[in-house]
């Protein structure tokens, strides 16, 4: 079963809690060095997968492998940095003091401790109480709890809630650096915005199973979502740039200075090309935009998903 190339290899894993099936017959393998991202809706499975995959609980069928460990154990835990969605430290403590603990815990060297609050922005608040933190502040610590031990895979639910915009930047940074010493990354995240770019991979769960699993790129064709034109006419000229691309668009939107209108991807080209190609002054600008993360999400994970069948 067992890939040594694949951090997380799963076959047919399955959890139960009586009569309710949390994660139903999953299947999937994760390269060693992939960012992949884990998306789902509320109660979709994600984080009881993560729980197997931390050894926290056993599944009920199948078979799991963690860093070419059969079954995870103590060996592929003590490789594993793992941040869940809510950080709990103890408040009285510094936050030097609290990942010192976390770090004798893990058998993690004492340097690590200044070098990784220095990484993630706690130096000047190590001495602080942690019952001082911020909440963003709070999940800064948790990170650096996670990177303790230089992890071979990285387990990371719902990381940047409580994060500003800068601090979400910065986070994403340290996650490449990561990325690029070969650390494997399972991020879940419903912030989709901000994995569209930086993910290898993204997987769907919903239900408890895995509905898709590919490339965004790949996500976006399996999915034949439309891509949108928006165009800018002179006034009044909306329907006339909508009436040169012909059979097959859809106006999805229009006002007296500009047209959005939704094309299958295999008639793009030529959609583009009835549009450069109108009289002079009728098209006066155009942007054309793929279909996002979050339509594609919203195909596949949302309440409307056209089926339930695994894609990879």
């Amino acid at each position: 079963m067992t890939d040594t190339r694949d951090a997380i290899c799963l076959e047919g894993l399955t959890k139960r809690y009586g009569a309710f099936t949390a994660v139903d017959g999953l299947s999937l393998a994760v390269p060693e060095g992939e960012f992949l991202a884990l998306l789902g809706h509320n109660g979709a499975g994600k984080t009881t997968l993560m729980k197997m995959l931390l050894g926290l609980t056993r599944p009920s069928a199948g078979q799991l492998s963690v860093l070419g460990t059969q079954g995870g154990g103590a060996a592929a835990r003590r490789a594993v940095g793992f941040l869940p969605e809510n950080v709990s430290f103890t408040g009285g403590s510094t936050g030097r003091e609290a990942l010192a603990f976390y770090a004798r815990l893990k058998g993690a060297p004492k340097a690590q401790v200044a070098e990784l609050l220095e990484v993630v922005g706690l130096t000047d608040a190590a001495a602080k109480p942690v019952r001082t933190y911020s909440k963003g502040m709070r999940q800064r610590l948790g990170l650096a709890q996670a990177l303790l031990g230089d992890p071979r895979l990285l387990l990371l639910d719902e990381p940047t809630t409580g994060l500003d915009p800068m601090l979400r930047q910065a986070f994403f940074t340290i996650l490449k650096d990561m990325k690029a010493r070969g650390v494997t990354i399972l991020l879940s995240s419903h912030v989709l915005t901000e994995l569209q770019l930086r993910t290898d991979r993204i997987a769907i769960m919903r239900g408890g199973r895995l509905v898709a699993c590919d490339t965004l790129h790949g996500l976006q064709e399996a999915a034949g979502l439309p891509v949108r034109i928006r165009v800018r006419v002179p006034e009044g000229g909306a329907q006339r740039a909508a009436d040169r691309v012909g059979a097959g668009a859809t106006v999805l939107g229009a006002n007296g200075r500009s047209v959005e209108l939704g094309v299958p991807v295999a008639a793009k080209m030529e959609a583009l090309r009835q549009l450069s190609c109108g009289p002079d002054g009728t098209v006066e600008d155009l942007d054309v935009l793929p279909p996002s993360l979050e339509d594609v999400y919203a195909h596949f994970g949302g309440p409307a998903a056209p089926d339930e069948e695994t894609l990879s």
